[in-house]
C-alpha cells in the first residue's frame, strides 16, 4: 500500500501498491538486487522541509514530507531497519548524511550534475514528490555518481576562507566608497595597501561635513583590518602544519591563501586520474557544444568552486606581471599565447596550466621545477623548423 503522510506522520492518502516485475529486477544488475533486499529512500533535501520517498523491499512506496531537523529525521528514520538513502549534494547534505549514518543507514551523497540520475523524471512537471521518487529510483538502479565529501579539516579551512573573502570584499567596498567621497572635494587618497587607507584619509584636510560623512567608515575599517590580519595569521599557520599547503606554495604566484583554497577544494588528489580532470573540476577547460560535423569550442565552463578558480586566475596575472626569474618559464609560455590570442585568453590558459602543475606536484609530492615547463606546441614547431 502506498501511503502519503503529512508533516506529523499522519496518513492523509492511500494508493495501490507499485511493484517491480522479476524481469526488470534481474536486468538491473547486482546493485539493483542488493537494493531490493533493503529499503531504498530518496531524500529531496531543502532548508526548511524535505520530501521522503521510501521504497520498501516488497515493492510498496511511502511518501512523507518532514521538517528538516535532526529530531524529525530521528523520529521518522531512527527506528527503521538499515536502509540505503540517496540525497543530492547541497549545503545541508553533509550534516544530514552524518546524522543518518549515525542512525545506522547507508547514505549516498550524489552529484546533482549527473543527468542520468534524473532519467525517469518528467521535464514538464517538477515537484518535490517527483524529485524524491526519482532519487529513490536512481538509488535502486544505481544510476548516480558519488559526490566527494570533504573531510572535516578541509571543511573548516574552506569555511575560514569563505569568511575571510566576505570580510575582504566588505573592506574593499568601504575603501572604494571613501575614496569616491573625498574625490568630490578635489582630494585624492594616495595609492597604498588597504590597511593604510584609514590613516591616509585622516591625514587629508577634510571639511567638517566630509569628515562627518566618513566617520562611520573610519570607525569600521580598523576592526575589519584586525579581522583580516587574524585570518591571514591562521592561514599562515597552515604552512607549518599542513605539508601539502607548504608544497603548493613553491609554485610561482601561489601564496598561502591560494594554496589553502586549492587544498580545501581538491581535498584528495587521488580522485583525479589526470591533470585534465583536475582542470575540468576547477572549471578551467573550454566548454564545447558540438554536433555532427560542426565543432564549437566556447569559453571555460566555470564549473566547481568559483573562489579557487578566481585565485588561480589572479595567480596567473601575478606571474605574467612579475619579473621573478623563478616564473620566467611560465611567463614565456603565457606570452607566446598572448602574442596570438591576447593577454586575457593567455592568463586563463596559464591558470589552467598552473592547475595542472599543482596537480602533478601534489600527486608526486615534489616542489615546483621550472626546468620541466615546455613551450607551446606551435612555438616548439617553429623552433624545430
Amino acid at each position: 500500500m502506498k501511503r502519503q503522510l503529512d508533516l506529523h506522520g499522519n496518513v492523509v492518502a492511500s494508493f495501490c501498491p507499485t511493484t517491480l516485475d522479476a524481469l526488470t529486477v534481474s536486468r538491473r544488475g547486482a546493485h539493483r538486487e542488493a537494493s531490493c533486499q533493503m529499503d531504498t529512500i530518496g531524500l529531496d533535501l531543502h532548508k526548511r522541509e524535505s520530501q521522503l520517498c521510501i521504497g520498501h523491499a516488497d515493492g510498496t512506496i511511502t511518501e512523507q514530507r518532514i521538517v528538516t531537523s535532526r529530531e524529525r529525521f530521528t523520529a521518522v528514520l531512527g527506528n527503521r531497519p538499515r536502509a540505503r538513502v540517496l540525497l543530492e549534494a547541497s549545503t545541508e547534505s553533509e550534516w544530514v548524511a552524518q546524522h543518518l549514518e549515525g542512525l545506522g543507514h547507508e547514505v549516498i551523497v550524489a552529484d546533482p550534475n549527473y543527468a542520468p540520475m534524473y532519467a525517469t523524471r518528467s521535464r514538464r512537471v517538477k515537484t518535490d514528490k517527483r524529485d524524491a521518487r526519482t532519487l529513490m529510483e536512481a538509488c535502486r538502479a544505481g544510476t548516480y555518481r558519488l559526490a566527494h565529501r570533504l573531510s572535516a579539516p578541509r571543511r573548516h579551512v574552506r569555511a575560514e576562507l569563505a569568511v575571510r573573502d566576505a570580510v575582504v570584499r566588505t573592506r574593499t567596498r568601504y575603501v572604494a566608497l571613501a575614496k569616491a567621497l573625498v574625490r568630490r572635494d578635489g582630494l585624492r587618497v594616495p595609492s597604498s595597501a588597504a590597511e593604510r587607507v584609514g590613516a591616509h584619509l585622516q591625514a587629508l584636510p577634510l571639511s567638517p561635513a566630509l569628515a562627518g560623512e566618513l566617520t562611520p567608515l573610519l570607525t569600521l575599517l580598523p576592526p575589519l583590518n584586525a579581522t583580516i590580519a587574524a585570518a591571514d595569521q591562521r592561514i599562515a599557520e597552515l604552512e607549518q602544519t599542513d605539508p601539502i599547503v607548504a608544497l603548493l606554495m613553491t609554485a610561482p604566484g601561489v601564496g598561502g591563501v591560494t594554496a589553502s583554497a586549492l587544498v580545501a577544494t581538491i581535498d584528495d588528489i587521488t580522485r583525479f586520474r589526470s591533470a585534465h580532470q583536475c582542470e575540468a573540476y576547477l572549471g578551467l577547460v573550454p566548454g564545447e557544444r558540438s554536433s555532427g560535423e560542426q565543432r564549437r569550442i566556447g569559453p571555460i565552463t566555470k564549473a566547481g568552486n568559483r573562489r579557487t578558480r578566481w585565485l588561480l586566475v589572479e595567480a596567473a596575472w601575478r606571474i605574467l606581471r612579475s619579473q621573478d626569474p623563478a616564473s620566467a618559464a611560465l611567463r614565456t609560455w603565457a606570452l607566446t599565447i598572448a602574442a596570438r590570442r591576447g593577454k586575457r585568453i593567455a592568463v586563463v590558459a596559464l591558470a589552467r596550466r598552473l592547475a595542472g602543475i599543482v596537480y602533478a606536484m601534489w600527486r608526486d609530492g615534489v616542489p615546483y621545477d621550472g626546468t620541466k615547463i615546455r613551450a607551446p606546441r606551435r612555438a616548439r614547431g617553429s623552433q624545430a623548423s
